[in-house]
């Protein structure tokens, strides 16, 4: 299958979404079975007490509690409008922000981030013209403190279409930004996977979106494959990705190639793979990595595929270096439910 094609279909009965770009699997989204908090959704939360020596407070939601990182002008009892940022660990809080943002294919709202900003993808003048004419059009009247994103989807878009997708962010951020007195309250729910896949997968444009198809693509088979620890590198050997309590490990292994230069292509090519592996099986927080033995030279030359592997990533990336025991160690930050606890 060439191209960039987007399939919505069930996993478990449950809605999902994958990404396939030349028939490799990029990306994949399911609901959670359960009514856990999803990221985006956005509550009115009331704030608990500060957690010494942790830089954050507890704040009540209608079920259970969040973690806020911030204390500055908290006061305990002070209603506040949280965002859901990421995934809550098993018998913690769920982590939330009070800089919410409201985002939809087009547009995102910014409240307390006032500008209007253009995507920089988009570099043709005529088209930053128009859309520079209709983000002053769209939020004119609005408060000062809201500020508003147009996405590079845009590019191509009818200017209706887009006006639209401004007006409609605008009016739903005022409207909650108004709802703050009261209980703890979900003021604007999460977003689904294919709902996540509308809106996140639009740049590119998909060449093709298929309702259904999961077992006739071999989607099915891919996603048994992201169970197991063990993922191929091709000729060039594998790697072993195994989550424990503390941290995650990446062990990396060459294959029948005993010549010099076998560690540093296996090193490489679980580099590159690494982003995708982790995006997919919904992994992150701390990684550490046992490359392939090679010559201690050839770590300037890993450390540029690192960093290009990880450029651009959705999720936050630190790419910390190396240990004086020959580990590779990077931190990145979790945005979902590991794939492993979605279809536990």
């Amino acid at each position: 299958m060439k191209g960039r094609v987007v399939i919505l279909d069930e996993v478990q009965t449950r809605p999902a979404a994958a990404l396939l770009v030349d028939g490799q699997l990029q990306d994949l989204l399911i609901d959670p079975e359960t009514d856990v908090a999803l990221p985006g959704a956005i509550y009115r939360a009331v704030a608990d007490r500060p957690m010494k020596g942790q830089g954050g407070v507890f704040v009540k939601l209608p079920q259970g509690k969040g973690f806020l990182r911030q204390t500055t002008g908290i006061a305990p009892g002070a209603r506040l409008l949280v965002q859901v940022t990421g995934p809550a660990e098993g018998g913690k809080a769920v982590p939330v922000t009070t800089r919410t943002l409201f985002k939809s294919r087009y547009a995102i709202v910014t409240p307390g981030a006032p500008g209007r900003n253009i995507s920089r993808r988009i570099r043709d003048d005529e088209t930053r013209a128009l859309l520079e004419t209709l983000a002053d059009a769209g939020m004119k009247g609005a408060d000062e403190g809201l500020g508003l994103i147009l996405r590079s989807a845009c590019e191509g878009v009818e200017a209706e279409e887009i006006a639209e997708d401004i007006a409609a962010m605008r009016q739903l951020a005022e409207a909650v930004l108004a709802d703050i007195d009261g209980r703890p309250e979900l003021l604007v729910e999460g977003v689904g996977a294919q709902e996540t896949a509308w809106r996140d997968w639009a740049d590119p444009a998909p060449d093709e979106v298929l309702t259904g198809g999961f077992a006739d693509h071999g989607v099915l088979d891919m996603i048994d494959d992201l169970l197991s620890p063990r993922v191929g590198l091709q000729d060039t050997g594998h790697m072993m990705i195994e989550p424990t309590r503390a941290l995650l490990a990446v062990d990396v292994n060459t294959g029948g190639d005993t010549t010099p230069a076998a560690g540093l292509k296996a090193n490489i090519a679980a580099a590159r793979e690494l982003p995708r592996q982790l995006r997919l099986r919904g992994l992150g927080g701390q990684i550490v990595i046992d490359f392939a033995p090679m010559p201690k030279r050839d770590r300037a030359v890993l450390d540029q595929v690192l960093r290009a592997a990880f450029k651009g990533s959705a999720a936050e990336t630190s790419l910390v270096g190396w240990t004086t025991m020959g580990l590779y160690e990077l931190v990145r930050k979790r945005d979902r439910l590991t794939l492993a606890e979605v279809l536990a």
